[in-house]
This record gives C-alpha cells, structure tokens and sequence, in this order.
C-alpha cells in the first residue's frame, strides 16, 4: 500500500510540476497560444503528419470539377478582395516534365500587401509565410481538396501582436477561410 501511495504521489508531483512548466513557458503569451499548440499536437498525433497538424483543409463537395473550383476560388478572393499576386499551376508542369497525364494540383498566391508589411515590420520572420497560399489539389482517390496554412499559430502562437496588427491579421484568416469554404461548395 505504501508503495502505491508513493508511486501516486510521485505522479502528482509530476503532474503539478508539469503544470508549472506549462504556466511558466507560456507567460506573456497570447492568450489563445495553449489551444493552438494543443490542437497543432492533437492533429500531429492523430495524424503522425506534421503537414497535415499545420494546415486547413476543407474537400470539395462531390460533383464539382477541378474547373468549377478554380473559378471559385478566385471568384470568392476576388469578392473578399484580396489581391491575387500570382499562382502556380504544378499539376500541369509535373505532366510537361513527365511526359504524361498527373493529377490535378494548383497554388493561388493571395496578399493584402499593406498588411504584410506591417508584419514583417513587427518581424521579418513573417515574411516566410508570405503571401497566403492555397491550394487546390487532386489526392489519389480523384477527390478534391482545398489547403491553406492555419493561421493560427502565425496569430496567436507567441506573444500578442498589436491590436492595430492583430485585427489585420484576423482579417486575413477569414479572408482565407471564406475562400476555403465557399470554394469548397463552389461558390461565385
């Protein structure tokens, strides 16, 4: 009995120093930094992807075309007026470099430039994650999927940015995530 009592007593001093830890590591933080790292862990361990614990991802609704969602996405950017500054076709150039049909995949490149400078003024570390991508890609089943970068972590992740800053930035991830689920449904 006493060696049960011990071994509990050694985990709850575990445990409330653990807590501690957390406590202490995360002090100053966003107040949201703890979920997002939860959910970041919970989705790595379900998936034992770390891509897949770091993005957004909504699949298409059943009878659309890869056509049909393309046009959508950039009608829906278009509406949410975010500026298009570029894609990349990578399906297609797979196929040209191999000489045969691969599946469907496409990058959008979307920015809201006055927003991304003032992130990167806060720090030039954001530049990497610079401009909001989305994709739209084809997996092997022939169904079809919409990617983007959770933005979470970049927002809420470490210390909380300006509240000039933070608002822009929340702007911007619902920017992405209206064109993720509108596109999704194939939304004009």
């Amino acid at each position: 009995m006493k060696a049960i009592r011990a071994i509990l007593m050694v985990i709850g001093l575990i445990a409330i120093l653990a807590t501690a830890w957390v406590f202490w590591t995360f002090r100053g933080f966003d107040p949201q930094a703890p979920a997002v790292y939860w959910n970041m862990a919970m989705r790595l361990a379900e998936t034992g992807n770390s891509a897949e614990a770091t993005v957004w991802k909504r699949k298409v609704a059943e009878g659309l075309t890869f056509e049909d969602v393309d046009e959508s996405i950039q009608s829906v950017a278009l509406e949410q007026n975010i500026r298009d500054v570029g894609n990349l076709p990578l399906g297609d150039q797979v196929g040209l470099m191999m000489g045969s049909d691969w599946r469907k995949l496409k990058i959008y490149l979307y920015c809201n430039p006055l927003t991304a400078a003032k992130m990167v003024e806060h720090s030039e570390a954001y530049s990497a994650y610079l401009p909001c991508r989305v994709a739209l890609v084809e997996d092997d089943n022939g169904d079809l999927w919409i990617y983007s970068l959770d933005m979470d972590m970049m927002i809420h992740g470490g210390k909380p940015l300006p509240d000039d800053l933070l608002q822009e930035a929340l702007q911007v991830k619902q920017t992405i995530l209206t064109i993720l689920n509108d596109a999704a449904e194939g939304s004009f």
